[in-house]
């Protein structure tokens, strides 16, 4: 047996996430169909983060194990490259330890999230960004985003129910920094809840524009409804940046 570990990059504007669903295109189901091809036998991935419809990565971490006892990883690679959709790519493959699973043994994850700030649209960048033409003030949102790191309750920032402590998550990194037009969010945690990265930016956007007032944001953080957080942003401005081991 072996353990082969996959780093992975792609666009996810065309995927309805990373998970398998019954008809519809995932970067899982191409990923095991072509491993399944190459390997002769079923392939089950295990993931390191299990992005959403229209979301991408460039530091995604997959994990699987085979019979066979010896393997060619460069091979993998090239054969992986030439069989999915260009809009997947395989950047590494490598021979892991045994234990190594993509989920398990992560320690953190890092999300950016990237806003087009100015009055008209990129049309080559509309895929990866989130256009938001009104003005913001990168420091409001620096101050709040700073407000989220350490432990505390996002049941504000997902749409998921469930027992309490299920919310209790520790942010080490969140900040955001402006580029020309674009304002990147960058985030880093040991895991995140449904949607929690995008809402935290649909709540953070509200603050810089002016729509809420930036010293009710840790309310949000200590237990509070998701009525009581922002909107949503959409999925095409959040990208899988780096999983840490």
């Amino acid at each position: 047996m072996t353990k082969i570990r996959l780093d992975i990059e792609y666009d996810g504007a065309g995927f309805a996430g990373w998970a398998k669903q019954p008809g519809q295109p995932t970067i899982e189901g191409a990923l095991e169909a072509a491993l399944k091809q190459i390997f002769q036998e079923p392939v089950r991935l295990s993931v390191a983060g299990r992005t959403d419809a229209g979301v991408h990565a460039r530091g995604q971490v997959a994990s699987f194990t085979v019979r066979k006892s010896q393997v060619d990883s460069g091979k993998i690679r090239r054969s992986l490259n030439r069989m999915l959709p260009g809009a997947i790519a395989v950047t590494s493959a490598s021979q892991a330890a045994p234990e190594f699973d993509a989920r398990r043994s992560a320690r953190s994850r890092t999300y950016s999230y990237t806003v087009l700030n100015r009055t008209w649209p990129d049309v080559f960048q509309r895929r990866y960004v989130y256009f938001y033409p009104g003005r913001l003030d990168l420091k409001a949102l620096n101050w709040t985003a700073s407000q989220a790191i350490g432990r505390h309750d996002f049941t504000a920032f997902t749409p998921t129910s469930g027992e309490r402590a299920y919310f209790q998550r520790e942010v080490a990194r969140s900040s955001w920094r402006r580029d020309g037009d674009l304002l990147i969010y960058t985030v880093t945690s040991g895991s995140f809840l449904h949607n929690m990265v995008r809402v935290l930016v649909g709540t953070m956007l509200e603050i810089g524009r002016g729509y809420r007032r930036p010293e009710t944001f840790p309310a949000l953080l200590a237990g509070a409804g998701r009525p009581d957080a922002g909107v949503t942003a959409p999925a095409c401005g959040l990208c899988l940046e780096e999983v840490e081991y």
